[in-house]
């Protein structure tokens, strides 16, 4: 949902008071169970790539945490087996993104290979359509009234669609803003002016118009682990192009699915859901993908270890504290 609701609309959603939603968000931030950031969009005429590396055993936290301590790359993960490192990278430029998938991560001498998917087109995992396998959901009449009242497109790009000639994007004057809402994606339009040195309007008006071409979005990071979501895993799923649409719809709906894309490569669409358990995973495929009568092939790679999501390098299990 919206990263930047305030505390009052969400209280007013849920029935609840101003104070309690603020004094609860406080607890599940510092106990690394929740992190809003702000996250730079794709770069004109840029896609954002899947990497699948394959790595000799042992090597994988190295490869990793370093593959995580780079700006462009996010969703650092090693799944089952530990002997393949799986991450999503956004370049800036058609060189950086040579420099990372021809050049450096070929050439590292732990990777035996690697698989590359352009994400194509996005179906689950921007805008409203997020993960929601919570025990006690929002209803339709509560996401309603949250979408509503918030920013225009403030909590997530909607990168299948090309920005006009005119659509802002970020320069260097926006440097300030862009890391000041990296490390709190909440922070006020007092705290963003103190930051940026701007006024307080300003920040409203250049936030508007960047949130609004997506130049900028705000990301809700959830450490799924610990709330008892323990069964993580990535799906890579070969239908047919005919049927790629209705297969990824349907997929997205399900409320255990983060993550929905249209990529290139051998499969061509991949999954990211996060299920209680074994038993629940199970249950998601036959019920989800099992239905699906043109799928020819799925590949379930349970993860092991997340070590960053879309801005934050993971602490164990949990997400860092800003500051």
């Amino acid at each position: 949902m919206d990263g930047r609701s305030s505390f009052s609309r969400i209280a007013a959603v849920l029935s609840s008071s101003e104070q309690t939603v603020a004094r609860r968000y406080r607890r599940l931030r510092e106990q690394g169970v929740i992190r809003v950031r702000g996250l730079r969009g794709p770069a004109d005429g840029m896609l954002d790539w899947y990497v699948r590396v394959q790595v000799r055993p042992g090597a994988a936290d190295s490869l990793a945490a370093a593959l995580a301590r780079r700006r462009d790359v996010s969703w650092v993960t090693i799944t089952a087996g530990g002997t393949e490192v799986v991450c999503s990278t956004r370049p800036r430029t058609p060189g950086q993104r040579d420099a990372l998938l021809l050049e450096r991560l070929p050439r590292a001498s732990p990777v035996t290979s690697l698989t590359a998917h352009a994400i194509l087109h996005r179906y689950a995992g921007s805008g409203w359509n997020e993960w929601t396998a919570f025990d006690d959901p929002l209803d339709p009449e509560q996401t309603q009234e949250l979408a509503a009242h918030r920013d225009p497109r403030p909590q997530g790009v909607v990168t299948n669609q090309i920005p006009g000639p005119d659509a802002a994007r970020l320069t260097p004057a926006d440097a300030a803003l862009a890391s000041a809402l990296h490390e709190d994606g909440r922070a006020t339009y007092a705290q963003l002016a103190a930051a940026t040195r701007w006024s307080k309007g300003q920040v409203a008006r250049r936030l508007a118009s960047l949130f609004a071409s997506g130049a900028l979005y705000v990301d809700v990071e959830i450490a799924t682990e610990l709330l008892g979501f323990s069964a993580p895993a990535l799906l890579w799923i070969t239908v047919p192009p005919s049927e790629l649409t209705a297969a990824a719809e349907r997929i997205a709906a399900a409320r255990e699915s983060a993550f929905v894309a249209a990529v290139s490569g051998p499969a061509n669409l991949h999954a990211t859901v996060a299920c209680r358990d074994p038993h629940h995973l199970h249950e998601f495929l036959v019920r989800e993908v099992g239905a699906l009568k043109a799928v020819h092939m799925v590949e379930t790679s349970l993860m092991a270890r997340r070590v960053k999501q879309a801005g934050s390098i993971m602490r164990g299990p949990r997400l860092p504290e800003p500051g």
